[in-house]
């Protein structure tokens, strides 16, 4: 079965006055349907850029500069907008945004803005549209009394749901979940990290899962992409990512993650801070913060090294191994 999301090489560039912006760098992967892929990585290294991308929603001065989305065997990067609107968007892609209040208007119940696309995709009467918003609710666990409140008189962990809800009123195979849990507490990120379970086993959906927290994604992720200033440093199954880490970027992110069992150690962090993206440094771009670098990892960027099966790592620790340029 083909890939239901396919991306190869994509480049997303901000054009400002102080220079072109380097957010997302040539990255490549691929979603195979009923598939999790965790996107991992610090503050500003191109996460929710990339989701942006995939839905064809870059704000300005952004856009993409080159590459390929093709989802369902189309390239939507050259599809005009009134198509992408019409035929793509929110229909074969949604996305769960981050911050569930800046995705809900203040001033309509919930039921309208999960109706909207109701109406304007589907053709649908304001009745049946409505019943359609009590189905998805309650797909996400929240009754029918909720459609009629206003975003202001519902709880965190609510809201959060709610958007949820309007990701899924049109039925996509590919839900991108841009770290819906930040900002709640413990208790309602579990609830919402299960609600996502469910959803992946009942409805047989793809999921892209971003989030900087490599704990949050274990519970989800069958693949891991591990971002870093623009670029996919590691790739592969999260089991071997997680029990065999091949890139020194990706052990000091596991390193930085509180341990529940075992002696009581201080936590690690990673010194020093993200490259500028106007200027990024010649060769790795971890290079300047990573304690394993050789002159080697300052003068030329390595390819992808295959370090296992269907996991692959941007490091020149693994010369001799089998090399690729792209992993698309």
């Amino acid at each position: 079965m083909p890939p239901i999301l396919e991306v190869r090489d994509l480049h997303v560039h901000y054009y400002t006055l102080r220079g072109v912006v380097r957010a997302v760098d040539g990255v490549s992967f691929t979603l195979e349907p009923g598939e999790v892929l965790g996107v991992a990585g610090e503050s500003g290294c191109g996460k929710s850029t990339l989701a942006w991308a995939l839905l064809r929603l870059v704000p300005p001065p952004g856009r993409i500069a080159k590459g390929e989305i093709i989802i369902d065997g189309e390239d939507i990067v050259g599809m005009s907008e009134d198509e992408v609107r019409s035929r793509i968007r929110w229909q074969k892609i949604s996305m769960i945004f981050q911050g569930a209040m800046n995705a809900l208007n203040p001033v309509y119940r919930v039921w309208e803005q999960i109706a909207e696309p109701l109406i304007v995709h589907r053709g649908m009467t304001k009745e049946q549209a409505y019943n359609r918003v009590i189905e998805v609710l309650e797909m996400v666990g929240l009754g029918e009394d909720v459609a009629q409140r206003y975003p202001h008189e519902l709880s965190g962990g609510q809201k959060q749901r709610v958007v949820i809800a309007m990701a899924l009123a049109l039925d996509p195979p590919i839900l991108i979940a841009d770290e819906p849990t930040t900002a709640l507490d413990t208790i309602i990120q579990a609830q919402i990290l299960n609600l996502l379970k469910d959803l992946k086993h009942k409805l047989g959906m793809s999921i892209i899962f971003i989030s900087h927290d490599l704990s949050v994604i274990a519970e989800l992720a069958d693949k891991i992409a591990v971002m870093y200033a623009g670029k996919i440093v590691e790739y592969g199954p999260s089991e071997q990512i997680y029990n065999n880490p091949q890139h020194p970027y990706t052990r000091a992110l596991l390193r930085a993650i509180p341990r529940l069992h075992g002696p009581k150690e201080k936590l690690a962090y990673i010194p020093g801070q993200p490259p500028d993206l106007r200027r990024p440094p010649p060769g790795c771009r971890f290079a300047p913060r990573c304690p394993q670098a050789m002159p080697v990892c300052h003068e030329h960027e390595p390819p992808y090294f295959e370090v296992g099966d269907n996991h692959y790592a941007m490091c020149w620790l693994h010369r001799g191994k089998s090399e690729r340029r792209t992993l698309a």
